[in-house]
């Protein structure tokens, strides 16, 4: 078994949450033709349960930090076309082909028979086939570990979500993991490109190929082949049980994770629970077509819907991320550091943060930060 040999992780080009992309995916977004302060369209789904609470609290920061983003809110709940199938609404489709840019709140997929993810919607019609999660520690947040800072990304598109499932007889049901050379190469050379412009040094492709020999034996063979173009770039291989093993005892040891789409699922939020949750990990998605989506990933948590009780944090670093991939980084810088003050200062943390705050109330620590520094 291939395992990745210790380093310490590097420090990703002054930002402090790593919240950044690839020059590959970048180029495919912005038009250099704008200025920094020329205003930008990107389409909000403010999703379900403290979705509309988190998204008017990102919506509140960007207005103080004078952000040059207009907000196009879009309703996703899906709508049964005329085939059958349930699909986003038509004027959501066209506000996210048409800005490219998306930031997305938590949506709710109750569980049963004729219920559609609408995340994974989402995925396949815009073919976001690279989901990227930065896991870095944050300075006066403590959680069981020190200094994490890594990055996981998923293929988005197939494997064990392809969704191709059928009852073989009675009582049998399979479900096929599908994998493709098109998704694995694409997802390679994204991964070794986004090491290379973000000062990484070490990619590690995460499988189970000592099982599934063929599925996942493709995948590794694709990274074999990229890696040969990233000579400066580390690369190992580990099994994913081996993963999980060894990031507990020690995340330093990994730098880049690459993984299939139910590995990916996993492990992400493993590392998310390295820096304290889901609640503080930002998280993108990457198109091929020049779309990127920004979301947060934890749930819609309905039980304190309403209440003035959620952290916006994740969907605010999303928010961040959002920005640096289109280019406005003095603004996502500025976003960024007065959050972070806050989480350092910690008078207005929110429960789930280990505060008795509100949302409403560490939306408005974060604005006078911004004000403040202005």
């Amino acid at each position: 078994m291939a395992t990745m040999t210790g380093s310490k992780i590097r420090q990703l080009l002054r930002i402090p949450s790593l919240l950044s992309f690839g020059r590959d995916s970048r180029n495919h977004l912005i038009n250099k033709r704008f200025c920094s302060h020329d205003v930008r369209r990107v389409t909000l789904i403010p999703g379900d349960g403290i979705g509309p609470e988190i998204s008017e609290a990102v919506k509140t920061i960007f207005a103080a930090a004078k952000a040059p983003i207009e907000w196009d809110q879009v309703d996703v709940t899906p709508v049964k076309a005329a085939s059958g199938k349930y699909v986003i609404p038509q004027a959501a489709f066209d506000s996210i082909k048409q800005n490219t840019i998306g930031l997305k709140g938590p949506l709710a997929t109750p569980v049963g028979k004729g219920h559609v993810s609408m995340n994974l919607t989402l995925r396949k019609t815009f073919n976001l086939y690279a989901n990227v999660r930065p896991c870095k520690s944050i300075d006066g947040y403590k959680t069981l570990y020190d200094g994490v800072d890594l990055i996981t990304i998923r293929e988005n598109t197939e494997g064990e979500y392809s969704g191709i499932e059928h009852t073989v007889v009675d009582g049998v049901v399979q479900s096929i993991k599908l994998i493709t050379r098109k998704a694995s190469i694409r997802l390679a050379e994204y991964a070794f490109q986004y090491a290379v412009d973000n000062n990484r040094k070490n990619v590690t492709a995460v499988h189970k190929a000592n099982i599934m020999r063929m599925s996942d034996g493709l995948f590794l063979k694709c990274f074999r082949e990229v890696a040969q173009k990233y000579q400066n770039i580390r690369y190992s291989e580990v099994y994913l049980d081996t993963t999980c093993l060894q990031i507990v005892m020690d995340p330093s040891k990994f730098d880049v994770l690459v993984m299939p789409n139910l590995y990916g699922d996993i492990l992400s939020d493993l590392c998310a629970g390295l820096v304290g949750g889901l609640g503080v990990t930002p998280s993108g998605n990457i198109g091929s077509d020049g779309i990127a989506i920004f979301e947060a990933v934890h749930g819609t948590a309905p039980d304190i819907a309403g209440q003035d009780k959620a952290n916006p944090t994740a969907l605010l670093l999303s928010a961040v991320m959002m920005l640096r991939h289109m280019e406005l980084r003095s603004y996502a810088d500025k976003i960024e550091n007065a959050t972070l003050d806050v989480i350092r200062e910690g008078s207005a943390l929110t429960k789930d943060l280990g505060g008795d705050g509100t949302c409403s109330g560490y939306t408005k620590a974060i604005c006078d930060r911004l004000q403040g520094s202005t």
